[in-house]
């Protein structure tokens, strides 16, 4: 039975252009199928994470990422009495416009695109992704993008809170918003919601999971945390002597479960508190309704202060991201100058454009490449070497 405060696949407020519905799904899944039959989506494998592709095949990428959040919304939501396809369907979009080498690759298509043309706005991910949503995704015979619900393209839009003000909202998101009114100002969704701190959860423990695999760091270091400390404890206590690597398996996967258990007991008690009792209020809330407890919160900016010093700041990571900086920078700026460069299907559209629009297809262009393909590239346009 839902909870009266969670949306409900009959009530949704349509898709922009009206198709004729499944008999057979409802409308949230139909949006879920959507997104993983897309080629965005496919390329998430390909797609860094922290570690790149070559450096190991156990790390993870925003493919297995986005499937870690996806199964932890799903259980979040349908412990909460949420909506579950629809916050399911949020989870699997969420990363859609992430650039290749994460978020060193967004930072520096960012610097370059504003660098050459400020209009056009630079690059943010989650703006990718509704461009990806509602432009670049061309499959279907009667409309660009992949059609989604409004409730879909809504939580994927603010799924890390309300956008204000109006007059600095990012382009791709303000051209929704323009055809769709996604109510930017109010709280997300509870399904929204859901899908957000799931991908804290998801990335916290997996960084955790990955920086012990790559050696940054030892458990020993966890030990010294308030969140991992006692976790840690407990599964030396229960299984004395067990091998490494299921001891580190154990210990995540307590972790995983108690930031779990604190935000849906967090989320219960804000809902009873305020009285919520439908998606409107929900979205109408002073703050968000998914959170972490006071008691934990800090605690868990312990680990994410630990991992960005221990990890994210490794010079084995910074060694990466540099190249990955050099490797976007490069490729933007030849391809802005010399756009002949671009494949057909991409040099068409640039021939009549202005600076602005030039850059935004060509970041286009970048965002949607692989860390694989992104090398090649750069190596067929950059390496002198001649070719035997």
């Amino acid at each position: 039975m839902l909870a009266a405060y969670a949306s409900h696949p009959d009530a949704s407020r349509g898709r922009l252009r009206a198709e004729p519905e499944s008999p057979t799904r409802s409308v949230f899944q139909r949006d879920r199928d959507r997104i993983i039959h897309c080629g965005a989506f496919r390329r998430l494998q390909y797609k860094t994470q922290v570690f790149v592709h070559h450096e190991g095949d156990h790390y993870r990428t925003r493919l297995t990422h986005t499937l870690e959040v996806a199964q932890i919304t799903r259980s979040m939501a349908r412990t909460l009495g949420a909506e579950e396809t629809l916050a399911e369907a949020i989870a699997l979009a969420h990363d859609l416009g992430h650039t290749p080498f994460g978020h060193a690759g967004e930072a520096a298509l960012n610097a370059v695109m504003l660098e050459a043309a400020p209009a056009c706005g630079g690059f943010h991910h989650n703006d990718q992704t509704i461009r990806v949503l509602t432009v670049l995704e061309q499959r279907y015979a009667e409309f660009d993008g992949l059609n989604l619900t409004w409730e879909t393209l809504e939580g994927v839009a603010k799924h890390n809170g309300p956008l204000l003000p109006a007059a600095a909202l990012p382009p791709a998101i303000a051209e929704a918003d323009r055809h769709r009114d996604l109510a930017l100002d109010s709280q997300a969704s509870l399904e929204a919601q859901i899908a957000a701190i799931a991908d804290d959860i998801a990335y916290v423990n997996h960084d955790i999971d990955d920086g012990l695999r790559a050696g940054l760091f030892d458990v020993r270091d966890l030990a010294a945390l308030d969140l991992t400390g006692p976790i840690v404890a407990g599964v030396d206590d229960r299984y004395p002597g067990l091998e490494p690597r299921r001891r580190v398996h154990e210990a995540v996967r307590r972790v995983i479960n108690r930031m779990i258990a604190d935000a849906v007991a967090e989320t219960g008690r804000r809902l009873e508190m305020l009285g919520i009792g439908s998606p409107a209020a929900v979205r109408a809330a002073p703050m968000a309704m998914v959170a972490f407890s006071d008691d934990l919160a800090p605690a868990i900016a312990e680990v994410r202060d630990f991992l960005f010093r221990r990890m994210y700041r490794h010079y084995r990571v910074n060694r990466e991201t540099s190249k990955a900086r050099r490797i976007v920078t490069d490729l933007f700026r030849l391809l802005v100058a010399e756009p002949n460069c671009l494949p057909d299907a991409w040099h068409a559209p640039v021939r009549n454009a202005g600076m602005a629009e030039r850059a935004r297809i060509v970041g286009d262009y970048i965002a949607g490449m692989t860390d694989r393909y992104a090398q090649i590239e750069h190596q067929r346009l950059f390496d002198l070497t001649p070719r035997m």
